[in-house]
Order: structure tokens, then C-alpha cells, then sequence
């Protein structure tokens, strides 16, 4: 029997409804209640380019500059470089265990509210809409349109309004292509992630046939100047980081995946 103190929530999720009395789960079919149901149209090559996609956008081509400014030398932003990806596969890893242990959508929310409850998950969805989200999808968007509007502003500064009006049309093209079409949108994601690995294996080949022709100045007393101040050590991680941001992304359509078991680990 219901009683009106208790904490009810009701969760709609891909294969079944759930209701959450303080905090613990109960399917709702077994009460002969049939839950709506996402379309499973994500195999795994679309979930490994919705990870790279994700991962591979403003950061890892604005980021590295400010990595090598904030740690002095090339040698200490290598580290910075080596030390943030160490991080990131084992938060890696360990999602990917989650993912196959609760197979549900929501990523960090999903996970928050079936081991702390609705509260802590409340007011993380809270500040991830409202604060944590849109910011993120900003600043990737402004780099975005900066580098899109460029080629027409050539000798001169480009005008505020046209890049944010580039990047606000870009986020709203986004958002109804992904209203529109699953299989759309992750056609479009594929493209974009192909054409963003040719742009890194370019500079990659660049770079490493520079160093071939022996332009290898840089990395002689590679470590000269290197900063040991912990603000800017701080500072060198955090955007080490933003360009690794996304490696999570594909928990938050768990249900969508065609075999979650299979995608998650890879």
C-alpha cells in the first residue's frame, strides 16, 4: 500500500518503468504496467565514433597550446598529456564495468541514484542541466565558429555577433537533427568523427615527418624552463583534461546500444 510520506519517483527508462522507494528500484512489469521502450539502433562502430566524436572537438586542437604555456617546456606537457590520459582510461575502465552492470541511460545520474538515492542524483541532473551541460556545449560551440567564420574575416578580427550566431545555429541544427532520426544523427556523427581522425593523422604525419627532416630543436633540453609551481601544474591538467572530456559519454545511451555487453568494453 502507498502511503504519502514515503519517497516515490518515477523513472521512465528504456525497457521498463521503475519506482523508487527511498532510493531502492522495483520493475514496474511485474505490476502489469508496460514501460515505453528506446529504439536500439546504436551498434558498435557508432558507439566508438560517439566516443571520439565527443572526445576529438575543440579541446584537442585549442588545448595543447595552453598545456605547453602553463608547464614551460615540451617535455613537461608531454607528462601532463600522458598523466591525463592514465586517468581517463581508468575512469574508462571503470564505467565501462558499470555500464555492463546497470544496463540502464543516464550515465553519472543512473548511477548516483541507485547507490545515494534520489537526492545526490536531483542535484546532480540539476547542475548538469542547468550549469555544468549547457556550458560545456557553449564553449565547444564558440571554437567551433571561430574557426568556421575565419577563412570569411581574413586581415581582420571577426565580429562577436556572426560566431555566436554561427555557434547558436549550430547547436540548434544539432538538436533537431537528433530530434529527428537516431540513424541520422549517428550518420552525421560517424562523417564528422571520420573527417576530425583525417585532420589529427595529417598533423601527425606532418609531425613526424618534420622530425625526419631533423627538426628536432624542440626537444633539445626539452625540459628547460619547466614550471614546478602548483597553480600551473593545476591549471596544464585541467585543460590536459578538457580535451580528453567525452571519454563518458557513452554510458548516457545504454539503452540504446544494440549490445551493450559488447560495446561498453570496447
Amino acid at each position: 500500500k502507498l502511503q504519502a510520506n514515503q519517497d516515490y519517483t518515477i523513472l521512465q527508462g528504456a525497457e521498463h518503468l521503475l519506482w523508487s522507494v527511498e532510493g531502492r528500484p522495483f520493475p514496474l512489469p511485474a505490476m502489469g504496467v508496460k514501460g515505453a521502450q528506446l529504439k536500439r539502433e546504436v551498434g558498435l562502430i557508432s558507439a566508438v565514433s560517439l566516443i571520439a566524436g565527443t572526445m576529438i572537438g575543440s579541446g584537442i586542437f585549442m588545448s595543447p597550446q595552453w598545456v605547453l604555456y602553463h608547464m614551460g617546456s615540451p617535455a613537461g606537457s608531454l607528462i601532463i598529456w600522458a598523466a591525463c590520459g592514465l586517468l581517463v582510461m581508468f575512469g574508462a575502465l571503470s564505467y565501462a564495468e558499470l555500464g555492463t552492470i546497470i544496463k540502464e541511460s543516464g550515465g553519472d545520474y543512473i548511477y548516483i541514484l541507485r547507490n545515494f538515492g534520489s537526492l545526490p542524483a536531483f542535484l546532480f541532473a540539476y547542475t548538469s542541466i542547468i550549469v555544468v551541460r549547457p556550458a560545456s556545449v557553449a564553449g565547444i560551440s564558440l571554437s567551433f565558429a571561430e574557426y568556421a567564420v575565419a577563412p570569411f574575416y581574413q586581415g581582420c578580427s571577426t565580429p562577436q555577433v556572426v560566431v555566436k550566431c554561427t555557434a547558436a545555429s549550430c547547436i540548434l541544427l544539432l538538436t533537431i537533427i537528433n530530434c529527428l532520426n537516431v540513424r541520422l544523427a549517428t550518420a552525421i556523427m560517424n562523417i564528422f568523427t571520420a573527417a576530425k581522425l583525417l585532420v589529427l593523422l595529417v598533423i601527425v604525419i606532418g609531425g613526424v615527418v618534420l622530425l625526419i627532416n631533423g627538426h628536432t630543436q624542440s626537444f633539445q633540453d626539452a625540459f628547460q624552463n619547466t614550471t614546478a609551481g602548483i597553480g600551473p601544474v593545476g591549471v596544464a591538467f585541467y585543460q590536459g583534461l578538457w580535451s580528453y572530456d567525452g571519454w563518458n559519454n557513452l554510458n548516457f545511451v545504454t539503452e540504446e546500444l544494440r549490445k551493450p555487453e559488447v560495446s561498453e568494453l570496447y
